[in-house]
């Protein structure tokens, strides 16, 4: 088989990722609520597809041009168009068949032709009072930069004002939909003793109120308006002169981004052509962009706050955070991880833990130094104030703050310098070497000697996505871990100076050969008939070099079961090559993150968790650090958590060449929802942990 037909492109297996996300707001098991969020979470996933994926594809193509080369990039980018094409038909589908889902239970999102007479008063009323101070509408002239003025995260609506006569030049005006500032969405007051709610769209309010903004300034005797949408290139270009800090660069990486070249126009259908090609003009789409014909809403990704004004019943049932019994009977964390290693499983675990152990190293006269690396952090974060509080009481704080934290940039450009105010030591780590590793070290000084506490876990320190990311957090006092953490701090100081990790896989350093080598040894053992078997879970699998070495072990024999989040561009079941390889993915209220390598080992598991995902950008161009999970309950319990989700016969999809996303067949089996039953799982244990402890001080 040619190796061709042994690669999918990574593109097009994200879009079948989305169509697994768009699977879930067509679910009817899916509470309605649930099922509309999840039309904005779709949304605001496709609109990171074409800022980065269909962006660089693009960018590849005009590259190869510039360069004299064919390129086989347009066959792939017209592939992308096609599917991101019949994806946008099915979502407007699914959408008006969930208005009149919600019509049926009595929910109306209505627009401006659907009011009652009350309603345009009070809509009049809140459109004077709140939206009016916020509108500035552009009016649109040959001499107007149209490009510099539209930004990514927000619809526009173009207003064409004319006279009647014909020969009258239309006059255009672009108006934001100030979503910053107002709600999108806008409870209107119903007539009393009506058993009904009634949402109307911020851009709708605009729509009635349109001659409140045009009145009295231009003269005109038809007034129309669409709504539009333009997607800008994410990426940008880093100089990175002397004379520059990161920082500065960053912010005018930033700024790039910001006049970067568009590569989707979303425009409703019924535009008159006029507009459309003056707006395709005035934006310089090119041939290459992405022109779609849509609906009249755009920014979807509001969908995901859509509020819930029925049921209970009409979104998920809240699964509250589970606090672990491993840190109780202890004066402090400290005791607590130094007694025994501790693993977090979020959002089934509680976040506080985290944050209670920074708190605590914030102000204990026994803690010397704290170092963390930062990713993406909560807006308003608690453990980022910790880290502050840390100085004002004298301890030796630095915070490694990644500023290429792709849509996190301004953010953590924020963050430094309010911590660099605060006299945190902040370092942004070497240029052009991303550092995704979650690490944090706390320094202690016990009877006279240091003694080190790490966190090392597959997610961010970020309290508001551990509500909503399954990830794995290790919390450990052992010695060989603790000392190699603090290594990985000295490397990202100083990536030049020789450094050799036993027992971490850390990136861009090891872990390459040290993957290939769980590998050799899996082949090794099942050429010597000794138990085998590969078990990984990553968001991202699609590094050509990962990929043929598994290929390679299914030849061989070894079993390998794989749940595959996103992008997969490994093609399992194919004979004599793969068929030893079975995928599934899981799509569910909880966004699957965690990275989870187990090999069998002859029968002795070794059990790593990461924060690296199976790409080459991973594994050979950032700082990411992969932890072996030595203490054996743990280990159990990470293997039990992933043999769950490989039982699941809800939420679990096959991931064959096809990209068919069909469901795993349940067959006569019962019906069983993996998040669901994990968090029953830790339910469980934590009880079983609570009962052993009371055991134990009985007998004491």
């Amino acid at each position: 088989m040619s190796a061709e037909k042994l690669y999918i492109d990574k593109e097009l297996s994200w879009l079948s990722f989305n169509e697994r996300v768009l699977q879930e707001a067509a679910d009817k098991n899916v509470p309605l609520i649930e099922r509309i969020r999840f039309l904005g979470i779709y949304s605001n996933n496709f609109d990171e597809f074409y800022k980065v994926r269909f962006s660089d594809v693009k960018r590849r193509i005009l590259i190869a041009q510039e360069r004299g080369n064919q390129d086989d990039g347009k066959n792939l980018l017209a592939k992308m168009q096609s599917k991101a094409a019949q994806l946008e038909k099915d979502f407007d589908e699914l959408y008006n068949e969930l208005l009149l889902e919600m019509a049926r239970r009595r929910i109306f999102l209505v627009n401006e032709t659907q009011l009652s007479e009350p309603q345009e008063k009070w809509i009049r009323k809140y459109f004077k009072e709140e939206v009016l101070p916020h509108i500035s509408p552009l009016i649109m002239t040959e001499d107007i930069d149209v490009l510099s003025f539209l930004k990514d995260e927000y619809a526009y609506l173009t207003v064409e004002m004319r006279k009647k006569k014909k020969k009258d030049k239309a006059q255009y005006a672009l108006i934001e939909i100030p979503t910053d500032q107002l709600p999108r969405f806008v409870m209107v007051p119903e007539q009393k003793g009506k058993r009904r709610k009634t949402i109307i769209l911020l851009d709708n309010i605009i729509r009635y109120c349109l001659d409140d903004i045009f009145q009295g300034f231009f003269e005109y005797e038809e007034l129309h308006c669409y709504s539009m949408k333009m997607t800008r290139d994410a990426e940008y270009d880093l100089g990175f002169e002397v004379e520059h800090s990161l920082l500065e660069q960053m912010s005018e990486g930033v700024a790039q981004r910001l006049t970067a070249m568009p590569v989707r126009f979303v425009y409703e259908r019924d535009m008159p052509k006029e507009m459309l090609y003056f707006l395709c003009e005035a934006l310089k789409i090119s041939n290459y962009d992405s022109l779609i014909a849509g609906g009249r809403y755009h920014n979807f990704k509001d969908f995901i706050g859509f509020p819930n004004v029925g049921r209970d019943y009409l979104e998920n049932k809240p699964l509250p955070p589970l606090t672990c019994a491993d840190f109780e009977g202890y004066n402090n964390s400290f005791e607590a991880i130094k007694a025994k290693d501790i693993l977090l499983h979020y959002p089934y675990h509680t976040f506080d833990h985290v944050a209670e152990l920074v708190r605590q190293a914030s102000f204990d006269p026994k803690v010397r130094g704290i170092k963390i690396n930062i990713y993406r952090v909560a807006k308003h974060s608690k453990l980022m104030n910790s880290l502050i509080d840390a100085v004002h009481s004298g301890k030796d704080v630095t915070v490694v703050v990644e500023l290429q934290a792709r849509f996190d940039e301004e953010a953590n450009i924020e963050w430094s310098k309010v911590l660099t105010d605060a006299g945190v030591h902040v370092q942004f780590g070497a240029p052009g070497l991303k550092i995704h590793s979650k690490l944090l070290l706390i320094s202690r000084r016990e009877d006279g000697e240091i003694v080190r506490y790490a966190h090392v876990g597959t997610g961010n320190f970020h309290e508001k996505t551990a509500r909503i990311y399954t990830d794995f957090a290790l919390l450990t006092a052992d010695k060989d871990i603790v000392e190699e953490v603090r290594n990985v701090f000295g490397y990202i100081e100083n990536p030049y100076r020789p450094v050799k990790f036993n027992h971490l896989i850390v990136s861009p350093r090891n872990s390459r050969s040290r993957l290939y080598k769980l590998i050799d040894q899996e082949i090794a053992n099942q050429k010597l008939g000794k138990k085998t078997g590969i078990t990984l879970k990553v968001n991202n699998l699609v590094d050509k070099g990962l990929i043929s070495k598994l290929y390679g072990a299914s030849a061989a024999g070894v079993k390998i079961k794989m749940i595959i989040r996103g992008m997969c561009s490994l093609v399992p079941g194919v004979e004599g090559i793969s068929d030893n390889i079975e995928i599934i993915s899981i799509v569910d209220r909880f966004l699957e993150h965690p990275r989870v390598i187990i090999c069998e080992n002859d029968g002795d598991p070794s059990v790593h968790i990461s924060s690296a995902d199976w790409m080459t950008r991973n594994i050979d161009y950032r700082i990411e650090v992969t932890v072996p999970v030595r203490d054996e309950r743990l280990k159990q319990r990470i293997i039990d958590i992933i043999n769950i989700q490989f039982t699941d016969t809800m939420k679990a999809r096959i991931i064959d060449s096809n990209m068919s996303n069909n469901y795993v067949s349940r067959g006569n089996r019962k019906k069983i929802r993996s998040q669901l039953a994990i968090y029953d799982y830790i339910k469980h244990v934590e009880k079983q942990t609570r009962k052993d402890n009371e055991t134990l001080l009985e007998d004491e």
